[in-house]
């Protein structure tokens, strides 16, 4: 089965190769080799890294140039603070121009108030709770993500937030109440399998449960023993990525048949993209990329087949 008969667009982040939250992993990739190596693997759609050109003409020029289409980038947003509203929704409008300008359909977004993530700059580096938004904390999370969902439906794109490990947005409860408050007509959710079984959710019924408000998907898998271990010792973010918690998908514990099934029931078209976020020279970004591409054609395949049998099985009777 060819990458093409997928329902979706499959791309992959350049997380596989530069990590994001832990910096020294990758941080001897240039962005040329990252491209290069994404373009060779046929890929075409993927997200920016810390690595890619800051300059709009010199990146669109390198991102032709491997024949790439950028989806998305990562947004953090601190509207649970009402007096950083005006601020935070100025520099909103300036990234969702800048995107536009690359065909982006989609805003990745996120609130990083009270996270454990080192975004928030009121907290540690290395926390390992999060600090749970209180009512008010909830109100103006909400009022915000409305007005930049706004901004984002000004310039005909989404604003999908991403339920994210380590948020005030992880748990079934807190992913339910974001888009049951939140105006259905602005704000939208990333689907994000590793984050989502992080905060306790089954992808499964993640998925299904709220299938009408996802834009965009992320596919990463999880490493059920280092997930026990990190409950137990209390990991912060960054010491769950350095160990190993997440890898692409075919190579941890999750079951993705059940949510390759619902993809291909619902027809589901936009893009998917890979994610592993583990440390390159442990895990060849290359090797897990074609990996994990293989697992995600191969299920697809064996779902088809399961498909045609019934159907052929109920024609017979």
């Amino acid at each position: 089965m060819s990458a093409n008969l997928l329902p979706f667009h499959l791309g992959i982040h350049p997380i596989n190769w530069v990590g994001e939250d832990v910096l020294e992993h990758g941080d001897f990739y240039s962005y040329e080799q990252v491209m290069e190596d994404i373009s060779s693997l046929g890929f075409q759609g993927t997200e920016i890294s810390r690595k890619f050109p800051k300059d709009p003409k010199k990146l669109k020029r390198e991102l032709d140039r491997y024949h790439l289409q950028l989806t998305t980038q990562w947004k953090s947003v601190f509207f649970s603070d009402p007096n950083r509203h005006s601020s935070e929704l100025l520099d909103y409008r300036r990234h969702v121009e800048f995107l536009k300008e690359f065909g982006c359909k989609v805003v990745s977004t996120a609130e990083i108030g009270g996270s454990m993530l080192n975004q928030d700059p009121r907290r540690g580096q290395d926390e390992t709770v999060v600090q749970r938004l209180d009512e008010d904390g909830w109100k103006y999370m909400i009022e915000g993500l409305n007005q930049a969902g706004e901004i984002c439906r000004e310039n005909g794109m989404y604003l999908v937030y991403h339920h994210h490990a380590g948020t005030v947005v992880e748990q079934p409860e807190e992913i339910d109440r974001l888009l049951e408050m939140s105006d259905p007509h602005l704000v939208f959710l990333l689907y994000d399998t590793g984050h989502g079984y992080y905060g306790g959710n089954d992808p499964a019924q993640l998925l299904r449960r709220h299938y009408e408000r996802i834009k965009y998907i992320h596919l990463k898998d999880i490493r059920q023993h280092i997930l026990d271990r990190a409950r137990q010792e209390k990991y912060s973010i960054r010491q769950c990525i350095r160990s190993g918690l997440f890898t692409v998908p075919g190579d941890g514990d999750l079951d993705f048949a059940p949510v390759f099934k619902i993809l291909a029931e619902k027809r589901y078209s936009g893009w998917a993209l890979i994610e592993g976020e583990q440390d390159p020279v442990k895990h060849n970004p290359c090797e897990y990329a074609k990996k994990s591409k293989r697992f995600i054609e191969r299920t697809f395949e064996q779902l088809s087949d399961q498909e045609t049998a019934k159907t052929a099985y109920q024609s017979g009777r």
